[in-house]
């Protein structure tokens, strides 16, 4: 059985080689999706341009602000006398938020009385606009810690840790997630097109002619896949960790044998879709849909599913990504084992045993 998965094996890899589409999902997916994720899609604002108005013109007045420009987030376009500039300036899109500090705020300060300063926020954009807010409030709880000011005011002295990710990195949070998005699309898109692809051209008859079982040639088309796919799992983890400093708290072994079993069913699940198909266009078409929107909608990628519709939740069951996406975060940022990751485990192998099994029993090694 060996001698004859070999071959098998080879000829798949010098389909590989010579086919310009899937070495550009191999070699060239794993970098976009890192890029897009880590650069454009971040939820972490920088440089948010800001307008100040100080009607109080103190010292006081002057390290609020500073203590704004200097946080990393904010960049002080410049003065103003007027809110009607403000506002003018904020309709424009030159401003995102501005800050208005009040005649006597430093008096209030030194007095240790409640000083209200107004901010004004754009929020056409809530996403944003919800950012913004939750910076501000860091910073001037911080500065009034600085001034002793929260302990006279605040009956409760409220001290929060952020555990896992403290400074709230979006790119912690996707990381693990594009891996598991990568795998996936490689794992079952590339198996799909290699039984589709031979379906559609007649070189599957080459293979049918052989004593070859539905097993081995099954077994013979998904193992280079599990290679490629590890390695592209393995390139997107260097590069979050030496690139974007994402950190790894647990173990590479379980981490990648782990993957190994996502993979499984990731290819398993690819083979079904190619021996449902009739055509190659329409096999990538399914597997895309299936595969790609599922896995980023209905997985934890973006939304958390807990927020979801109890039908949704439901659906969420039946996708593999879901199960991998708390294996990776749990693995790359708590740093856990496999006592609390053995019920994924068993999901995905039950999954890709099942879709296995309907592959091999669809695929007749057989002329038809």
């Amino acid at each position: 059985m060996k001698s004859r998965i070999i071959p098998i094996v080879r000829k798949e890899f010098i389909h590989i080689i010579r086919d310009p589409r899937s070495l550009t999902i191999i070699l060239f997916l794993p970098i976009f999706m890192i890029l897009i994720f880590g650069y454009a899609f971040n939820a972490d604002l920088k440089n948010i341009k800001m307008g100040v108005i100080d009607y109080s013109q103190s010292a006081k007045s002057r390290m609020l602000i500073e203590k704004f420009t200097s946080s990393g987030y904010f960049v002080l376009v410049d003065y103003y006398q007027k809110l009607d500039e403000i506002e003018s300036q904020i309709k424009e899109r030159n401003l995102q938020m501005a800050l208005i500090i009040p005649r006597n705020y430093a008096e209030s300060i030194q007095k240790n009385f409640t000083t209200r300063i107004q901010v004004l926020i754009d929020g056409s954009n809530s996403q944003s606009a919800t950012i913004i807010k939750n910076y501000i409030s860091l910073i001037t709880v911080d500065l009034s810690t600085e001034l002793s000011f929260v302990e006279l005011q605040m009956p409760l002295d409220i001290r929060i840790n952020i555990w896992y990710n403290p400074e709230l990195k979006t790119i912690y949070f996707f990381v693990p997630g594009i891996i598991a998005m990568i795998l996936i699309m490689i794992s079952a898109l590339l198996t799909c097109i290699a039984i589709a692809k031979e379906k559609e051209m007649g070189t599957l008859e080459q293979i049918l002619v052989s004593p070859i079982k539905a097993t081995e040639i099954v077994i013979g088309k998904v193992l280079p896949y599990i290679l490629l796919a590890f390695l592209d799992g393995i390139f997107i983890i260097l590069v979050g960790v030496l690139w974007f400093g994402v950190p790894f708290r647990g173990s590479v072994i379980l981490l990648v044998a782990l993957a190994i079993v996502y993979i499984y069913a990731s290819l398993s699940y690819g083979l079904l879709i190619s021996t449902v198909a009739p055509s190659l266009r329409v096999a990538m078409l399914i597997t895309l849909v299936t595969t790609v929107m599922p896995s980023m909608l209905l997985s934890g990628f973006i939304f958390p599913i807990e927020s979801m519709p109890p039908i949704l939740q439901a659906i969420t069951y039946i996708v593999p990504a879901k199960y991998f996406l708390i294996i990776s975060r749990g693995i790359i940022l708590k740093g856990i084992g496999i006592q609390y990751l053995w019920e994924q485990v068993l999901f995905l192998v039950i999954m890709g045993t099942i879709f296995l099994a309907i592959s091999a029993k669809r695929f007749k090694p057989r002329l038809e």
